[in-house]
């Protein structure tokens, strides 16, 4: 075993790797950027060394830089974590020409599995099966077209190199492939250093399996059981389990098959993961991630196993701890990533200092895997994964109502985060049935995702239910209080009823709720009518409330004054509003579009004065390894931009100045 490490690496990985190499009496030296000067990957490292500024350009992504610390700080190896440099083949290779080993595969297979498309072909002729598609090396974005309509719509443009779904298009139509493939091209060079792209056919309906491998220098090979990662967002993976629910037995053993095979077929060492597309009893293979995966914590929990240990152990010449047969699997896990980032503002990144991180008790079912604590900030330039939520139940339905339970009690403040997201999803019928394909979310997000509709009344009894449930103070439906009013947290009044008023702002505007106590009941008062509404308790980890006689299950989850509602059918966000400080600053006006997240400036389309369409791209914002294009709000025209190509620019910066009379 090594006496010290390097971690080429940042926030969540960084400190997991560092977490077993404790445990095994292996020291670590982090690297880290400007920015994260103060980072607990940072604070946990035994050394740490600063490796240049925030952009990863010129910090995590500069090997040179990286060697040269390892080497003078008497590491014997490199562990790059995943992302940056984790399947940067010259990169493998620097490190062993600089006497350093590297914690991965040879630098062979991570450059015949780096290339998408190489890839593709190589697995053709280990008998794997490929989704059909084209190559894009050299080839013009004419050309590619082309090649895009021989396969037909739909079509997926992927980057050749790198993973994550960074860069990846789905095309449903020829005329929209143009504008497709530049952005893809683009994301692809930011993130990857290279703008090659390949063209697949799109798989309908299809869910997304991977299969755990891992193989040593002596000839062994095997594999860690599958995972589903189904549920994605743009091809973003969201949540991931273990097993993967309803595979036959015949089809589970045949793409275990393919993956050794295709592990085999490029003379992998170390852990590695093999990713297929399946739709009924068909499966194809998309890729081979030749690295420690986000989602490998769901696998360590069914399988009792130390994926990093295994890495560690492999890369200093061991043998696999275990041959095939005596590795088992027990019970079922599942993992949710959680992103610094706002759902209902269609999931832009969240930056600001964690003011509250108070995530739930861990044990043996519930673990955390995080990079931040409570007083962190989490700034634009990185990617906006702060944690990943891990829970294991003895099947399925256990482990999902572990998994809704621990959501509810994840307590963030200071920055969006997608917790209420994760909930709701995790709440809903189709996924609790294993009925969601890769395209589900953003075919029908809207059930999960709230949008602009107003809340139901349903709702917003609901969020009225919690709000006064969640009062400071004795619990508001006392009927005794040792003989004194003021022990009621409640709108008592002398001689009559308590009648109070609660304001909700959701997304179509302010919703206004009546509330009358009496005989332990609410009278709740809406737009709609008047019910009577009682329960309601404990709706943070899932509840019922009766609504006029009518049963139904709530979950509540509470983020300061902001309700995210979860019913049948429905997510819902409620602002509840301040009393005292209604008054509150109006949005800006006139023609000023501003910047949604602080960012880059990727993009500037069109020209002042130019007429355009409402919805016209007109800027690209790129932050935490995404882009967010600013459309033109109407029909109109650009008055003026205040920021170019280049330019870095705070959250609520004037981007530039529209006049939607399309008069200049």
């Amino acid at each position: 075993m090594f006496k010290k490490i390097l971690i080429a690496n940042r926030g969540e990985i960084a400190c997991r790797i560092m977490r077993t190499a404790r445990r095994c009496g292996v020291r670590t030296v982090a690297v880290h950027s400007d920015a994260d000067a103060r980072a607990r990957h940072v604070r946990e490292a035994d050394e740490a060394v600063c490796i240049g500024p925030a952009p990863a350009a010129e910090s995590y992504l500069r090997g040179d830089a990286i060697i040269k610390v390892a080497r003078e700080h008497g590491a014997e190896a490199v562990h790059p974590g995943y992302g940056f440099l984790a399947e940067n083949a010259d990169f493998a290779e620097a490190c062993a020409a600089a006497g350093l080993v590297f914690i991965g595969p040879p630098a062979g297979a991570i450059r015949a599995m780096g290339s998408k498309s190489a890839a593709k072909e190589l697995m053709e002729k280990a008998g794997v099966p490929v989704v059909p598609g084209a190559r894009g090396r050299g080839l013009s974005g004419a050309e590619l077209a082309e090649r895009a309509g021989a396969i037909g719509f739909p079509v997926l443009i992927k980057p050749a190199l790198g993973g994550g779904g960074k860069g990846m298009r789905r095309v449903d139509d020829a005329g929209d492939f143009a504008a497709a493939l530049a952005a893809s091209k683009r994301e692809a060079q930011a993130s990857f250093g290279d703008d090659e792209v390949l063209l697949e056919k799109f798989v309908e309906r299809a869910r997304h399996i991977e299969v755990q491998v891992f193989a040593d220098a002596h000839g062994n090979a095997v594999h860690l059981f599958d995972r589903d990662c189904t549920l994605q967002r743009r091809h973003q993976k969201i949540i991931e389990e273990a097993p993967a629910p309803g595979l036959s037995p015949d089809l589970r053993e045949k793409m275990a098959r393919a993956a050794i095979a295709a592990a085999r077929a490029v003379g992998y060492v170390n852990a590695g993961t093999v990713e297929f597309v399946a739709n009924g009893d068909g499966f194809y293979f998309i890729e081979m991630n030749t690295r420690l995966q986000v989602e490998h914590a769901v696998t360590e929990m069914i399988t009792g196993l130390d994926l990093v240990e295994w890495q560690l152990r492999v890369a200093a010449g061991e043998a696999l701890p275990l041959g095939q047969g005596d590795i088992k699997s027990a019970g079922h896990a599942i993992e949710g990533r959680i992103y610094a980032e706002a759902p209902e503002r269609g999931f832009l990144p969240s930056t600001g200092r964690l003011r509250r991180f108070r995530p739930p008790a861990g044990d043996e079912t519930v673990r955390l895997d995080s990079g931040v604590q409570e007083g962190d900030d989490i700034g634009p330039h990185y990617d906006p994964m702060i944690a990943k939520l891990i829970v294991r139940g003895a099947d399925r339905t256990e482990a999902l109502q572990r998994f809704r339970s621990a959501l509810s009690q994840f307590e963030v403040r200071g920055v969006s985060t997608n917790i209420a997201f994760l909930l709701a999803t995790a709440s809903n019928n189709a996924f609790a049935e294993a009925k969601v394909d890769t395209e589900w979310l953003d075919r029908e997000g809207g059930c999960v995702i709230p949008g602009d509709a107003p809340a139901s009344p349903e709702a917003a009894a609901v969020a009225a239910l919690h709000a006064l449930r969640e009062r400071p103070g004795r619990p508001w439906l006392a009927r005794r209080t040792n003989g004194s009013p003021w022990g009621l947290a409640r709108a008592w009044r002398l001689n009559g009823p308590a009648r109070e008023q609660l304001l909700f702002h959701d997304g179509a505007g302010d919703t206004v709720v009546g509330v009358e106590h009496a005989d332990g009941k609410v009278r709740l008062t809406l737009t709609e009518g008047e019910l009577t509404a009682t329960g309601g308790a404990g709706l943070r980890g899932g509840g019922e409330v009766t609504l006029d006689g009518r049963v139904i299950q709530a979950t509540v989850y509470a983020e300061d004054n902001v309700l995210t509602v979860i019913l049948p059918g429905e997510t819902a966000r409620l602002t509840l509003a301040d009393p005292v400080g209604l008054a509150t600053a109006q949005e800006q006006g006139g023609g000023a579009v501003t910047a949604p997240m602080p960012g880059k400036v990727v993009q500037v389309s069109g020209e002042v004065g130019a007429k355009v369409k409402r919805g016209a791209p007109l800027m690209v914002v790129e932050a935490m390894k995404m882009e967010h294009t600013i459309t033109a709000p109407a029909d109109g025209a650009v008055a003026a931009f205040h920021y170019q190509a280049g330019d870095f620019v705070e959250e609520g910066a004037v981007l530039l100045d529209f006049d939607p009379d399309g008069e200049s």
